[in-house]
């Protein structure tokens, strides 16, 4: 019950924050409150005990969710309000688009219906940074952690962030959707990413085949290519379902999570790092010879979960596989 609870207590948090004169305010005071309370059952249930050690990120993790994700905007609690802030700014800019989107509706199903299409944006931005090398190179920053906690939940290049907003919010802008939709996707968004990272030993049975669930998203953040690159879905698994990217074994997953590549060690190093062929390089566990061969560096068998980094799939300087 505790993931249904959590999820609940969010949601209806924001609700009231939404009701507020400061809504963006008062979401985040509730963000907040939701990652420490996460926090807290991560130290008192834990699913994998190995995660509740140090690993050195804890400084780049926050710094990403603060001023990382959602790009340019440097504002606290980032991670959680970025898709708001998004659609307050451009939505004034858009309202004069033909206006099909069924308003009409009642709102829980607009939001519903908002999020089936942002989530299909999503899937598809979420793919392909796993099969493009040149879309890789920054999201690869979120794979390159080897454990899995509420704090790391913001742990994206802000050029893998802004790829994301723009695949899954353009199609809700041209649709004509109305603002509250945005924020309540906003807030699903931000809650569900919480949990899903979260390292809580929680059952979440036939939720499994509706959300993105930890258990799912475990999955997705293996070693082994055959399960890393699977539940690309962000909230909803449901176009993993119609893909055929939907994986969930009746196994525990493995906790030997990251990449073969490596990324720097500081945030400012990971920012840049994508930029240059050198830091290109490293990211994808490559490394150039004096003759001009390049050869992976690593364990033969750490496999990162992007395919097209993998043992099977050849990699060209040039960006393309």
């Amino acid at each position: 019950m505790l993931w249904p609870a959590l999820f609940a207590a969010g949601l209806i948090g924001a609700g009231f924050a939404f009701q507020s004169h400061a809504p963006l305010l008062w979401f985040n005071v509730v963000y907040l409150a939701i990652v420490c309370a996460i926090a807290l059952f991560e130290r008192v249930m834990p699913f994998e005990k190995q995660w509740l050690q140090r690993d050195g990120e804890t400084f780049n993790d926050v710094a990403h969710t603060l001023l990382s994700k959602g790009g340019v905007q440097l504002a606290a609690a980032l991670g959680a309000t970025a898709p708001m802030a998004v659609a307050t700014v451009a939505h004034p800019f858009v309202v004069g688009l033909p206006d099909i989107w069924p308003s009409n509706w009642p709102l829980a199903l607009q939001v519903v219906l908002g999020l089936v299409i942002a989530e299909f944006g999503l899937y598809v931005a979420h793919r392909a940074a796993h099969e493009i090398l040149s879309l890789w190179r920054f999201h690869a920053l979120h794979h390159s952690v080897e454990r899995l906690w509420v704090v790391n939940t913001g742990r994206f290049h802000f050029m893998d962030s802004l790829f994301k907003i723009a695949l899954s919010q353009l199609p809700l802008y041209l649709l004509g959707a109305p603002l509250p939709v945005f924020l309540w996707i906003g807030a699903v968004t931000a809650f569900i990413g919480l949990l899903t990272h979260c390292n809580i030993d929680v059952r979440t049975g036939p939720l499994d085949l509706i959300f993105s669930t930890p258990g799912l998203h475990r999955w997705h953040h293996s070693r082994v290519l055959a399960e890393g690159n699977t539940n690309y879905g962000e909230n909803l698994v449901l176009w993993d379902q119609l893909f055929g990217t939907y994986f969930n074994p009746d196994r525990r997953p493995s906790t030997d999570i990251g990449i073969s590549g490596r990324v720097a060690d500081n945030f400012i190093g990971q920012l840049f790092q994508p930029f240059s062929k050198k830091g290109y390089r490293q990211i994808l566990g490559r490394r150039v010879h004096p003759d001009g061969q390049e050869t992976r560096t690593g364990d033969k068998g750490s496999r990162s979960p992007s395919g097209a980094i993998s043992e099977n799939h050849p990699v060209s300087t040039d960006g393309t596989a």
